[in-house]
């Protein structure tokens, strides 16, 4: 998540720092592992239309609930959807992502960059 780049924007004071806690190992596993032809990568997702976000955003939980809260607050003026992290993972997968190493990758619009 990229809640563990920038400051979250709803007060989850451990939920950010977890994330944080996968970045730092993966480069170090990123390292060791890439010798034997291992390549370690992170997504870092954006806002995403997830049961977490709608509770977050005062769905109660409720995934169909208006996103354009989030989206207004995000640079592309959209949340993400899985087409979005299903590129990014076939392009880190495939041959033209195999020289990408130890990488924590956003995957959010642009919101890590915003306050």
């Amino acid at each position: 998540s990229i809640d563990g780049i920038k400051n979250p924007v709803f007060e989850t004071f451990s939920y950010g720092p977890s994330k944080a806690a996968v970045h730092h190992p993966t480069r170090g596993m990123a390292l060791h592992l890439a010798k034997d032809n291992v390549i370690v990568n992170v997504i870092a997702p954006g806002p995403f239309p997830t049961l977490m976000l709608s509770t977050g955003v005062g769905g109660g939980g409720m995934t169909d609930i208006d996103w354009s809260s989030v989206a207004n607050r995000n640079p592309r003026q959209r949340v993400g959807t899985a087409e979005d992290i299903a590129g990014l993972a076939i392009f880190l997968s495939s041959r033209d992502g195999a020289f990408t190493v130890g990488e924590t990758i956003t995957c959010d619009g642009g919101s890590a960059y915003t306050t």
